[in-house]
């Protein structure tokens, strides 16, 4: 991941309404909160565009790992946006890469990546994700560039 991550590099934006339990005792939004908005724009993603089922169906995803790097403040009442993409996608688990940007801003206040093994809902082993969910998520997957003259 860059060390600059800009709003261009997502696939996937949501707003994101900050509240006032989000400050924390230094005047800003806590680091803590930062990951519910990171769970926040994925199952958004997820439930709305893949049509997972989170109340009844098969699968789900699990949080395996997360992680976040903070650039810059931000504070209840910021309007923010969450960018989504997908950094790795494979058969039963996906890779996101999530930023936060203050509204009007390019640049991330913060960016981290997120993942999530797809398991069955009564076993908990790890499952294949279903198809729609799949097709839902190969679509935030950044295009990549070839160097000229590679197909």
């Amino acid at each position: 991941m860059a060390d600059t991550e800009t709003l261009d590099r997502y696939r996937y934006v949501l707003p994101i309404t900050t509240r006032w339990m989000d400050n924390d005792a230094y005047g800003h939004i806590n680091n803590v909160t930062y990951y519910s908005y990171f769970d926040t724009v994925a199952n958004h993603y997820l439930i709305h565009e893949g049509g997972l089922d989170i109340h009844t169906g098969p699968v789900i995803g699990l949080v395996v790992e997360s992680r976040c790097t903070y650039r810059a403040p931000l504070a209840y009442p910021d309007a923010l946006r969450a960018g989504l993409r997908v950094d790795k996608l494979g058969n039963r688990s996906v890779t996101y890469g999530i930023a936060i940007f203050k509204e009007g801003e390019s640049q991330a206040a913060a960016h981290g990546t997120f993942v999530h093994v797809f398991v069955d809902r009564h076993s908990r082993k790890a499952t294949a994700m279903p198809e729609r969910l799949r097709a839902a998520l190969e679509r935030l997957v950044p295009e990549r560039v070839m160097p000229e003259g590679v197909k």
